[in-house]
């Protein structure tokens, strides 16, 4: 039995595992695609977030409440 055939006979012969197997794709892609678009908007936009300039901002609340 070749490899496709043992795939198919495993994953697609039966619908429960077919839509199993659709649903976990389908989640693990999602993780992935999110995670890299993430990481490309973090890039391209260093140091003009929030979580970059925060810091700035604190230091100037502490320094005027002394």
């Amino acid at each position: 039995m070749s490899l496709a055939g043992q795939f198919f006979n495993t994953v697609f012969k039966k619908n429960y595992t077919m839509l199993a197997a659709v649903f976990g794709a389908g989640f693990a892609f999602e993780i992935g695609f999110n995670s890299t678009m993430n990481k490309i908007w973090d890039a391209n936009n260093r140091g003009r977030q929030w979580k970059d300039i925060r810091h700035k901002f604190i230091e100037a609340e502490e320094e005027d409440e002394e």
